[in-house]
């Protein structure tokens, strides 16, 4: 009996030791991870710690049904300290099924801002009352919500897309591009890096004219995204994050950007279908003397369409639907 409980004593001590050896290789990992993770973050944080960020007032709707509206705001400052928005986007993205559902507006919009008798341009809004005054206008003539903003210079825009895709970001070039754009792209599928990718999105001097602009616009940030949600990206996580807090400015907290970009991975990817403003079939070109060319839209019939989108109806539908001009909604 003696011997038996010898044996067993040996045993229990054996496995205490493998715990031991097994509970300290399991922290070592951890501590390694957490260095590699840190090291990163601050390597990415340390790219943009130059860059000055003014105190931004903004107060975001409620959110509704886990739904998150981000308004995604491009500037080209060119040492400015104001300027008017290149890029008007909002992006909305239900974080259970994980669609995300893209809206761009026309820059040329023509639009009435709270609190101004004269009419301008929609970029001209954040030039006048920064995001707070874009927010205002964007829910006043279309009733969307906006529930964060993020701006973004294109200036860091090169940078940022150099560590988000260190390989470069797929996208078919249409047919050749230089003019303005400070690069030459040549026709056809490549992979561009992030000054290239920002004159793919720039470029606008083809028939498309704007339109076209915005739409690779669109694209590009589609494409980025695949890029980021790939497998073989995550290694650049850290990084990317800590280069995302120095070159993008918004309310949203690191805790909340983190947690949006794993809960995209997590998902298995992320849909995303998307539409540009006003549709075709629901405007018209006009002037005025105090904002010059612009685009004279029906207020209603976007904003119905814009509703419907993000309800669930297919872009491509409301598309051919304001095309063949069946809307419901009178003409302004």
């Amino acid at each position: 009996m003696t011997e038996q409980r010898r044996q067993q004593a040996k045993r229990k001590k054996r496995k205490l030791r493998k715990g031991r050896v097994f509970g300290v290789f399991f922290f070592a990992i951890l501590l390694a991870l957490g260095g590699y993770f840190y090291f990163q973050y601050k390597a990415g944080h340390n790219l943009a710690s130059k860059e000055n960020k003014q105190e931004i007032e903004f107060k975001g709707d409620p959110s509704i049904n886990n739904v998150e509206n981000i308004l995604l705001i491009g500037i080209d400052t060119r040492g400015e300290e104001q300027s008017r928005s290149d890029t008007m986007m909002l992006i909305s993205w239900d974080q259970e099924t994980n669609d995300v559902r893209m809206v761009s507006f026309m820059r040329d919009i023509y639009s009435h801002f709270p609190g101004y008798e004269t009419g301008y341009k929609l970029n001209t809004a954040y030039y006048l009352g920064g995001v707070s005054l874009l927010q205002q206008t964007l829910n006043n003539m279309f009733g969307v919500t906006v529930n964060h903003y993020a701006i973004i210079d294109f200036k860091n825009f090169e940078q940022l897309v150099d560590v988000a895709a260190p390989n470069g970001v797929e996208v078919n070039v249409p047919h050749d591009m230089s003019k303005n754009i400070g690069v030459s792209l040549k026709k056809g599928t490549q992979r561009l890096n992030g000054k290239e990718l920002l004159g793919f999105a720039r470029f606008r001097y083809d028939a498309e004219g704007d339109f076209g602009r915005v739409e690779r616009q669109q694209q590009a940030i589609e494409a980025l995204k695949d890029e980021v949600l790939s497998a073989s990206n995550v290694k650049n996580y850290p990084k990317l994050i800590g280069a995302l807090e120095g070159y993008i400015q918004t309310d949203l907290t690191t805790s909340q950007q983190v947690g949006l970009m794993f809960n995209a991975v997590k998902g298995g990817g992320v849909n995303i279908d998307r539409m540009t403003i006003p549709l075709k079939g629901t405007y018209q070109y006009g002037r005025y003397p105090q904002a010059g060319s612009v685009l004279d839209i029906n207020v209603d019939a976007n904003k119905e369409y814009i509703s419907r989108f993000f309800n669930g109806e297919s872009s491509e539908t409301l598309k051919k639907e304001a095309e063949s001009g069946t809307t419901s909604t009178p003409t302004q």
